[in-house]
């Protein structure tokens, strides 16, 4: 049985499919949630369903990204994660964190990488005029946004969207994304990336 851990800034809603997800004759199973903020209410979520939770805030680190991310490491390493996955981490991580897990540490963005990278992305489709837009599910390497992609999603962009309507059919899709590429890759399956 694998074991995850889920990294959260916020409200948890990706988490909380991936954690909903792992019963039954899944191969994995939640034995962490942890996040950057300590009133992140992801964190009593998890809690209410039984799962250890904790913060390491990165405030008092005062941008020493290095120490924060060994507080973090830390906190990660004693649950022994075969899994790490990022949903709704809103820290950029640093390479020598990234390394530790190599392999191992997933995402999910919402867009339809390799467009749109970093932030404001369902804006920057809009702006663009973009026909289709979507989120995808990766592998965390050190250029942002950038790892091999373990699958996506697409929503139609319709006439009058906003960025918060478009961002809401996205958010729908990312929630049946992730769990299935999790599933998908806690029982090997890597080599061709999950369309749906």
């Amino acid at each position: 049985m694998k074991r995850v851990a889920i990294l959260i800034s916020g409200g948890g809603s990706n988490m909380l499919r991936l954690v909903e997800s792992m019963t039954g004759d899944h191969p994995a199973r939640p034995v962490l949630v942890a996040s950057n903020d300590p009133a992140a209410r992801g964190l009593d979520r998890a809690r209410a369903l039984g799962i250890s939770a904790e913060a390491v805030d990165h405030r008092p680190f005062k941008g020493d990204r290095a120490a924060f991310e060994d507080s973090l490491r830390a906190v990660l390493d004693a649950h022994a994660p075969d899994i790490l996955c990022l949903a709704g981490f809103m820290r950029i991580l640093t390479p020598g964190f990234i390394a530790a897990y190599e392999g191992r540490m997933l995402n999910i963005h919402p867009s339809l990488l390799p467009k749109y990278k970093g932030l404001h992305t369902h804006v920057r489709a809009l702006e663009a005029g973009d026909a289709e837009h979507g989120c995808t599910v990766h592998l965390v390497t050190p250029e942002l946004d950038d790892g091999p992609i373990l699958g996506q999603a697409r929503v139609p962009v319709m006439d009058g969207d906003t960025p918060e309507s478009l961002a809401a059919r996205v958010l729908v899709q990312e929630h049946r994304l992730y769990p299935m590429v999790l599933r998908r890759f806690a029982e090997g399956g890597r080599e061709l990336p999950l369309y749906t």
